[in-house]
């Protein structure tokens, strides 16, 4: 029971209609207020900007696949990009399986 409807109990008074719609329906709204904010809002956010990565991705960026694989991007076509993982072997990888893009132009973290 919630606060308002014990205390509309024990000063006698019946509980009316709005009221009791409006105590049963705020709790919810409010606990979705609240996942909004803090769950499907920075979410939504960390996917936008993921995507972006990916869609800027260049040559000369170094790039993690999906399978943890690291390497060199060599080749940028719509839906994918030639990898070099090691000196002469290259594999093509789908963008929509790459995880993360370091940029060229980003300085290293020593330096």
């Amino acid at each position: 029971m919630t606060s308002s409807m014990i205390f509309a109990a024990a000063a006698g008074a019946p509980v009316s209609g709005a009221n009791a719609f409006m105590t049963t329906v705020f709790p919810l709204l409010l606990i979705f207020v609240v996942f909004y904010f803090l769950l499907i809002r920075p979410q939504q956010k960390r996917a936008k900007e993921h995507q972006a990565k990916i869609e800027a991705v260049g040559k000369n960026d170094e790039v993690v696949t999906g399978g943890g694989l690291i390497g060199k991007v060599t080749k940028v076509a719509d839906d994918h990009v030639e990898v070099e993982l090691a000196p002469n072997v290259r594999v093509k990888a789908l963008k929509s399986t790459l995880a993360d893009v370091k940029s060229r132009t980003a300085k290293p973290a020593n330096d």
